[in-house]
């Protein structure tokens, strides 16, 4: 049987106790359901006492090996513009080619492009067409058969 694909969960719900009870668990257990392993960040690293000095750099560097050592990135997108810390593990997925599955049930829009409904650089990552096989506007979506988290997970896309 093959190993689970691990899905590093960008998102910013772990700063909110309320956010963590509600939209996090709800994300993490939909990604669970389909067979990933899901890395949470605010669950694996934020154990972190931050009393001592340093902390926050730790933190840091447990994300981005996190980020690292993950076969794919799926980010939460909310917010005009989204988190800052999520860009920035979405931005080095990126960079070391990891398949990136973008979450936004966010209605507003947040951009200058027609084609997109943010900054177009979140897209820099997904293919040129069909790039909404790779963006999820709801928890229900996760799970469509037809869309690029499900194939991938089976194995039927690259990463």
């Amino acid at each position: 049987m093959a190993a689970k694909k691990t899905l590093y969960l960008a998102n910013p719900y772990g700063f909110s106790a309320q956010q963590n009870r509600g939209p996090l668990r709800e994300l993490k257990a939909a990604l669970e359901a389909l067979g990933a392993e899901v890395w949470e960040p605010f669950e694996r690293n934020n154990q972190i006492d931050r009393a001592s000095s340093g902390w926050a750099y730790r933190i840091g560097q447990a994300d981005l090996s996190d980020v690292r050592d993950s076969d794919g990135l799926f980010a939460v997108v909310n917010g005009c513009p989204p988190d800052e810390g999520v860009m920035v593990e979405l931005g080095m997925a990126i960079a070391w080619d990891k398949p990136v599955f973008l979450f936004r049930d966010d209605f507003r829009r947040c951009t200058d492009s027609d084609a997109y409904p943010l900054n177009l650089m979140l897209f820099a990552g997904l293919p040129e067409t069909g790039w909404e096989a790779w963006w999820y506007g709801s928890v229900e979506e996760i799970a469509d058969p037809g869309k690029a988290l499900v194939r991938w997970l089976k194995g039927d896309l690259p990463g």
